[in-house]
């Protein structure tokens, strides 16, 4: 797993607006302190990939191949750690 993307803001209020940019792109907000936020996309995998999982492991996984491709899709999905840093440039 990848380490998450590193965002910086320089106010409270600019965290907040970008947390509210962030969840109307998709995400959701998996953890929140007074100075950090860390946000996750929502996906559980692209249809195409489901489709393709499911043709070359359904007759002997009987779908739990497509459950492993959907659970590991969300966990490792992007993650940016908004962070307010008072030199950040906005």
């Amino acid at each position: 797993m990848a380490a998450p993307r590193l965002r910086r803001v320089s106010s409270k209020k600019e965290l907040e607006n970008m947390l509210d940019d962030y969840m109307t792109q998709g995400y959701e907000i998996i953890e929140q302190g007074q100075t950090t936020a860390m946000v996750r996309r929502k996906t559980w995998g692209s249809a195409g990939g489901h489709v393709l999982w499911g043709l070359l492991t359904i007759w002997f996984t009987l779908g739990f191949g497509n459950l492993a491709y959907a659970l590991v899709a969300h966990y490792n999905a992007e993650k940016v750690m908004l962070k307010i840093d008072a030199d950040a440039k906005g």
